[in-house]
């Protein structure tokens, strides 16, 4: 995180889960992040009384991300450089 990042949010949907935004704009600032795409919102059945940013699968070119925050699920698809275990320590780092 030593010089501006040159990655991105886009911005598909109008609605996100409460407090998705403003860790998504932290996540975006770090080297080897280059694109951040919150994608499908949905209801679960179970609850989580606080966000959880939980890397899920590989995909081309980065990783999906679940967020979920009481009942809803988000997810969300980042193209990154980084492994696994990096964007895992940086999301414990900004959550």
């Amino acid at each position: 995180m030593n010089k501006p990042s040159e990655g991105r949010i886009v911005w598909n949907h109008s609605t996100h889960i409460d407090g998705l935004i403003p860790i998504l704009e932290k996540l975006v600032k770090y080297d080897g992040i280059r694109t951040i795409t919150p994608a499908v919102l949905s209801r679960s059945r179970s609850h989580s009384p606080k966000m959880r940013l939980k890397v899920s699968v590989p995909t081309y070119g980065g990783y999906k991300l679940i967020a979920r925050c009481g009942k809803s699920v988000q997810e969300v698809f980042i193209i990154t450089t980084l492994e696994k275990p990096e964007l895992e320590s940086i999301i414990a780092k900004i959550i």
